[in-house]
């Protein structure tokens, strides 16, 4: 299951697990769009808008409703809100509505939250595994991402760690992977200033991002939980 699927690094985490023969449920705030091509093993898609409770409680209905007895095998929680102001600046400690921030937070932290508590009982039943999609701005000021966005992906980074510890009482693993600059349609030509902090000297793939969360999905992971991995190009190094 992974929220946030119509495009980009969730888009490309779909296919990596359709690729694999893996039977996927998805969600996100609007259709899936025509270029996602769906195929037999995208089997459901519920548009939701998770930073609202009464939307996330009826998503979490309706997905556990689809799950038969055998479970849960995968929690993706990619669906993340980066709002700017009205002038396209950052979305700062001081310039902002707090308001947005908890909009931000709702959908960021709050949702993941959320699903791991909805969907305990099925991913204990699959001994199956959360993936949080946190980022590198979670750990060190970023000149774009704003301040909400980026003190979210902290707290997210510290409840892989909380959860970890209480879901391996049901045997279910949780961790984190933290991208970098990725290059999808986000990303502007600013950021292209920051490829020389790169050490690998180039932007990231939702792909590479996709092949990452994937693997911790699988048995090669079986004994790795509270883990945060950097997908970074070593960025988060500096």
């Amino acid at each position: 299951m992974l929220t946030g699927a119509s495009r980009g690094i969730g888009h490309a985490t779909v296919k990596r697990f359709s690729d694999a023969g893996w039977r996927i449920i998805t969600c996100s705030r609007e259709d899936v769009p025509d270029e996602c091509r769906r195929d037999p093993n995208w089997t459901h898609h519920i548009p939701a808008d998770l930073a609202d409770a009464g939307s996330l409680a009826a998503f979490i209905r309706e997905a556990n409703a689809l799950l038969d007895e055998s479970g849960l095998d995968a929690l993706v929680n990619n669906a993340a809100l980066s709002p700017k102001t009205p002038y396209k600046e950052r979305l700062g400690c001081l310039n902002a509505d707090l308001d947005a921030w908890r909009t931000v937070f709702e959908l960021n932290f709050f949702a993941p939250l959320g699903l791991a508590r909805g969907f305990a009982r099925p991913l204990h039943a699959a001994r199956g595994g959360i993936v949080n999609i946190t980022s590198i701005a979670g750990h060190a000021i970023h000149p774009f991402a704003g301040s909400a966005y980026s003190t979210s992906k902290a707290a997210l980074s510290a409840l892989t760690r909380e959860l970890a510890v209480e879901l391996a009482e049901l045997g279910v693993r949780v961790n984190a992977v933290a991208p970098g600059e990725i290059a999808t349609e986000m990303v502007g030509p600013e950021y292209e200033s920051l490829i020389p902090r790169i050490p690998l000297n180039r932007m990231g793939t939702a792909e590479e991002v996709a092949s990452v969360v994937f693997r911790l999905c699988t048995e090669d992971f079986g004994y790795v939980t509270g883990t945060e991995v950097f997908v970074t190009g070593g960025q988060h190094l500096f």
